[in-house]
Protein backbone atom coordinates (compact mmCIF):
# COMPACT_ATOMS: atom_id res chain seq x y z
CA UNK A 1 0.00 0.00 0.00
CA UNK A 2 2.85 2.24 0.69
CA UNK A 3 4.84 1.60 -2.09
CA UNK A 4 1.35 2.05 -4.53
CA UNK A 5 0.95 5.64 -2.40
CA UNK A 6 4.55 6.82 -3.06
CA UNK A 7 3.92 5.55 -6.63
CA UNK A 8 0.82 7.92 -7.59
CA UNK A 9 2.14 10.55 -5.53
CA UNK A 10 5.02 11.26 -8.21
CA UNK A 11 2.94 10.50 -10.77
CA UNK A 12 0.55 13.27 -9.88
CA UNK A 13 4.03 15.79 -9.09
CA UNK A 14 4.54 15.34 -12.40
CA UNK A 15 1.50 15.63 -14.67
CA UNK A 16 2.15 19.17 -16.84
CA UNK A 17 -1.64 20.22 -16.59
CA UNK A 18 -2.20 20.77 -12.78
CA UNK A 19 -1.43 24.49 -13.50
CA UNK A 20 -4.58 25.07 -15.29
CA UNK A 21 -6.00 24.75 -11.47
CA UNK A 22 -4.31 27.60 -10.19
CA UNK A 23 -4.95 29.52 -13.19
CA UNK A 24 -8.59 28.45 -13.17
CA UNK A 25 -8.82 29.65 -9.79
CA UNK A 26 -7.29 33.31 -10.58
CA UNK A 27 -9.48 34.02 -13.25
CA UNK A 28 -12.61 33.17 -10.66
CA UNK A 29 -11.31 35.39 -8.33
CA UNK A 30 -10.37 38.38 -10.80
CA UNK A 31 -14.13 37.69 -11.73
CA UNK A 32 -15.39 38.14 -8.74
CA UNK A 33 -13.32 41.27 -7.82
CA UNK A 34 -14.59 43.23 -11.00
CA UNK A 35 -18.43 41.92 -10.47
CA UNK A 36 -17.91 43.71 -6.81
CA UNK A 37 -16.20 46.73 -8.38
CA UNK A 38 -19.31 47.28 -11.04
CA UNK A 39 -21.78 46.94 -8.68
CA UNK A 40 -20.10 49.37 -6.41
CA UNK A 41 -20.09 51.98 -9.10
CA UNK A 42 -22.20 54.63 -10.78
CA UNK A 43 -22.25 55.03 -14.44
CA UNK A 44 -23.10 58.80 -15.58
CA UNK A 45 -25.78 57.86 -18.72
CA UNK A 46 -25.17 61.78 -19.43
CA UNK A 47 -21.85 61.68 -19.63
CA UNK A 48 -22.05 58.78 -21.50
CA UNK A 49 -24.44 59.61 -24.07
CA UNK A 50 -22.26 62.51 -24.89
CA UNK A 51 -19.12 60.80 -25.24
CA UNK A 52 -20.77 58.33 -27.40
CA UNK A 53 -22.17 61.49 -29.41
CA UNK A 54 -18.98 62.37 -30.10
CA UNK A 55 -17.36 58.97 -30.84
CA UNK A 56 -20.48 58.53 -34.05
CA UNK A 57 -19.89 62.06 -34.91
CA UNK A 58 -15.90 61.28 -35.82
CA UNK A 59 -16.40 57.61 -37.02
CA UNK A 60 -19.17 59.10 -39.46
CA UNK A 61 -16.63 61.53 -40.71
CA UNK A 62 -18.05 64.49 -38.45
CA UNK A 63 -16.06 68.02 -37.63
CA UNK A 64 -18.07 70.20 -35.64
CA UNK A 65 -19.54 67.87 -32.86
CA UNK A 66 -17.52 67.69 -29.88
CA UNK A 67 -17.58 65.60 -26.76
CA UNK A 68 -17.19 67.87 -23.43
CA UNK A 69 -17.63 66.19 -20.87
CA UNK A 70 -17.99 69.96 -18.90
CA UNK A 71 -20.90 70.66 -21.08
CA UNK A 72 -24.50 71.10 -20.42
CA UNK A 73 -26.06 70.25 -22.78
CA UNK A 74 -28.17 66.63 -22.26
CA UNK A 75 -28.56 63.97 -24.62
CA UNK A 76 -31.26 62.14 -22.99
CA UNK A 77 -33.94 60.33 -24.42
CA UNK A 78 -33.94 60.92 -28.53
CA UNK A 79 -31.35 63.72 -28.53
CA UNK A 80 -28.51 61.08 -30.47
CA UNK A 81 -31.57 60.20 -33.23
CA UNK A 82 -32.27 63.98 -33.49
CA UNK A 83 -28.34 65.24 -34.17
CA UNK A 84 -28.71 61.68 -37.05
CA UNK A 85 -32.08 63.23 -38.09
CA UNK A 86 -29.79 66.82 -38.84
CA UNK A 87 -27.05 65.27 -40.51
CA UNK A 88 -29.09 63.31 -42.90
CA UNK A 89 -31.01 67.20 -43.63
CA UNK A 90 -27.48 68.60 -43.54
CA UNK A 91 -26.66 66.14 -46.57
CA UNK A 92 -29.86 66.61 -48.13
CA UNK A 93 -29.82 69.97 -48.34
CA UNK A 94 -25.96 70.01 -49.58
CA UNK A 95 -26.78 67.83 -52.02
CA UNK A 96 -29.74 70.03 -53.51
CA UNK A 97 -27.39 73.39 -52.92
CA UNK A 98 -24.48 71.81 -55.08
CA UNK A 99 -26.36 71.20 -57.80
CA UNK A 100 -27.71 75.01 -58.42
CA UNK A 101 -25.65 78.28 -58.86
CA UNK A 102 -27.95 80.22 -57.11
CA UNK A 103 -27.37 78.58 -54.14
CA UNK A 104 -23.61 78.65 -54.18
CA UNK A 105 -23.91 81.11 -51.30
CA UNK A 106 -24.81 78.50 -48.66
CA UNK A 107 -22.92 76.66 -46.63
CA UNK A 108 -23.99 74.55 -43.03
CA UNK A 109 -22.19 72.99 -40.49
CA UNK A 110 -23.62 70.94 -37.71
CA UNK A 111 -22.44 71.96 -34.28
CA UNK A 112 -23.26 71.22 -30.77
CA UNK A 113 -26.33 73.99 -31.07
CA UNK A 114 -27.67 72.04 -33.97
CA UNK A 115 -27.36 72.51 -37.72
CA UNK A 116 -26.50 76.11 -39.09
CA UNK A 117 -27.50 77.32 -42.12
CA UNK A 118 -24.83 80.04 -43.37
CA UNK A 119 -26.16 82.35 -46.12
CA UNK A 120 -23.84 85.34 -46.94
CA UNK A 121 -25.50 88.57 -47.76
CA UNK A 122 -25.28 89.14 -51.66
CA UNK A 123 -27.48 85.70 -51.32
CA UNK A 124 -29.94 87.70 -49.65
CA UNK A 125 -29.76 91.52 -49.53
CA UNK A 126 -27.98 94.50 -50.93
CA UNK A 127 -25.48 96.34 -48.69
CA UNK A 128 -26.40 98.32 -46.02
CA UNK A 129 -29.90 96.68 -46.56
CA UNK A 130 -32.29 94.73 -44.43
CA UNK A 131 -34.87 94.28 -47.51
CA UNK A 132 -35.08 90.71 -49.18
CA UNK A 133 -33.66 90.46 -52.71
CA UNK A 134 -36.13 88.89 -55.59
CA UNK A 135 -33.07 85.95 -55.72
CA UNK A 136 -33.75 85.37 -52.20
CA UNK A 137 -36.73 83.66 -52.20
CA UNK A 138 -35.03 80.61 -53.76
CA UNK A 139 -32.98 80.02 -51.12
CA UNK A 140 -35.05 80.32 -48.36
CA UNK A 141 -37.69 78.61 -50.10
CA UNK A 142 -35.32 75.34 -50.14
CA UNK A 143 -34.02 76.12 -46.68
CA UNK A 144 -37.49 75.88 -45.04
CA UNK A 145 -39.02 73.44 -47.77
CA UNK A 146 -36.37 70.74 -45.64
CA UNK A 147 -37.26 71.91 -41.82
CA UNK A 148 -40.90 72.73 -42.20
CA UNK A 149 -41.91 68.88 -40.90
CA UNK A 150 -39.02 69.53 -38.08
CA UNK A 151 -40.39 70.11 -34.37
CA UNK A 152 -37.10 71.74 -33.12
CA UNK A 153 -37.15 75.48 -32.64
CA UNK A 154 -35.50 78.02 -35.85
CA UNK A 155 -33.31 80.82 -34.46
CA UNK A 156 -32.56 83.23 -37.10
CA UNK A 157 -29.40 84.77 -36.53
CA UNK A 158 -27.89 87.89 -38.51
CA UNK A 159 -24.18 88.98 -38.77
CA UNK A 160 -22.50 91.81 -40.19
CA UNK A 161 -18.51 92.30 -40.50
CA UNK A 162 -16.88 95.02 -38.41
CA UNK A 163 -17.27 98.25 -40.82
CA UNK A 164 -19.30 100.92 -39.13
CA UNK A 165 -22.51 101.85 -40.21
CA UNK A 166 -24.48 104.79 -39.76
CA UNK A 167 -27.86 105.85 -41.10
CA UNK A 168 -31.36 107.37 -40.43
CA UNK A 169 -32.73 103.98 -40.44
CA UNK A 170 -29.62 101.84 -39.38
CA UNK A 171 -27.35 104.04 -36.46
CA UNK A 172 -25.03 100.79 -36.10
CA UNK A 173 -24.71 96.85 -37.22
CA UNK A 174 -26.66 95.81 -34.43
CA UNK A 175 -30.44 97.70 -35.73
CA UNK A 176 -28.92 96.35 -39.29
CA UNK A 177 -28.23 92.63 -37.97
CA UNK A 178 -31.82 92.31 -36.11
CA UNK A 179 -33.86 93.53 -38.99
CA UNK A 180 -32.32 91.38 -41.58
CA UNK A 181 -32.65 88.29 -39.25
CA UNK A 182 -36.07 89.73 -38.81
CA UNK A 183 -36.62 89.77 -42.05
CA UNK A 184 -36.22 86.39 -42.68
CA UNK A 185 -38.32 85.23 -39.96
CA UNK A 186 -41.33 87.43 -41.39
CA UNK A 187 -40.98 85.77 -44.30
CA UNK A 188 -41.10 82.19 -42.83
CA UNK A 189 -44.10 83.16 -41.37
CA UNK A 190 -46.02 84.81 -43.77
CA UNK A 191 -44.77 82.51 -47.00
CA UNK A 192 -44.62 79.66 -45.09
CA UNK A 193 -46.61 79.85 -42.49
CA UNK A 194 -43.89 78.74 -40.16
CA UNK A 195 -45.52 79.26 -36.44
CA UNK A 196 -44.65 82.26 -34.59
CA UNK A 197 -44.13 79.89 -31.52
CA UNK A 198 -41.23 78.29 -33.20
CA UNK A 199 -38.95 80.99 -35.08
CA UNK A 200 -37.27 83.44 -33.31
CA UNK A 201 -35.04 86.17 -34.40
CA UNK A 202 -31.32 88.01 -33.46
CA UNK A 203 -28.86 90.60 -34.37
CA UNK A 204 -25.04 89.82 -33.07
CA UNK A 205 -23.76 92.62 -35.05
CA UNK A 206 -20.68 92.01 -35.88
CA UNK A 207 -19.48 90.30 -32.64
CA UNK A 208 -19.85 86.78 -34.07
CA UNK A 209 -17.19 86.80 -36.79
CA UNK A 210 -16.40 83.06 -37.81
CA UNK A 211 -13.21 84.97 -40.16
CA UNK A 212 -10.90 87.82 -38.88
CA UNK A 213 -12.13 90.86 -40.30
CA UNK A 214 -8.68 91.49 -41.83
CA UNK A 215 -9.80 91.14 -45.66
CA UNK A 216 -11.92 91.94 -47.90
CA UNK A 217 -13.25 87.53 -48.21
CA UNK A 218 -13.37 87.31 -45.17
CA UNK A 219 -15.51 90.46 -43.96
CA UNK A 220 -17.83 89.31 -47.22
CA UNK A 221 -17.84 85.43 -45.14
CA UNK A 222 -18.70 87.50 -41.99
CA UNK A 223 -21.84 89.23 -43.41
CA UNK A 224 -24.40 86.61 -43.29
CA UNK A 225 -27.78 84.93 -41.79
CA UNK A 226 -27.36 82.18 -39.78
CA UNK A 227 -30.09 79.98 -39.77
CA UNK A 228 -29.77 77.43 -36.99
CA UNK A 229 -31.97 74.82 -36.40
CA UNK A 230 -31.66 73.66 -32.64
CA UNK A 231 -31.05 70.54 -31.16
CA UNK A 232 -33.93 68.92 -29.12
CA UNK A 233 -32.44 69.43 -26.03
CA UNK A 234 -32.06 72.68 -26.87
CA UNK A 235 -35.21 73.46 -28.26
CA UNK A 236 -36.82 72.00 -25.31
CA UNK A 237 -34.90 74.75 -23.49
CA UNK A 238 -36.76 77.35 -25.22
CA UNK A 239 -39.54 79.39 -22.99
CA UNK A 240 -42.76 78.74 -24.86
CA UNK A 241 -45.71 80.88 -24.42
CA UNK A 242 -47.75 79.09 -22.48
CA UNK A 243 -45.06 79.56 -19.77
CA UNK A 244 -45.57 83.38 -20.16
CA UNK A 245 -49.19 82.97 -19.98
CA UNK A 246 -48.80 80.96 -16.71
CA UNK A 247 -46.65 83.34 -15.17
CA UNK A 248 -48.72 85.94 -15.94
CA UNK A 249 -51.86 84.79 -14.41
Amino acid sequence: MRRNYKKKKIDDDDDPGRWLLTYTDLITLLLAFFVIMYSMSQIDAKRFGRMANALHGILQGGESIFYNENSDVSTEGHGALKFGDLRMLQKVVEQKVEKSDELKDVNMELTERGLVVHILERALFDGGSADLKPSSMEVLDLVFGEISDLPNHIRVEGHTDDRDITTNRYPSNWELSAARATKVVRYFIEQHNCSPNRISALGYGEYRPIKPNNSIENRSLNRRVDIVILTMELTNKEPSSDMYFLANQ
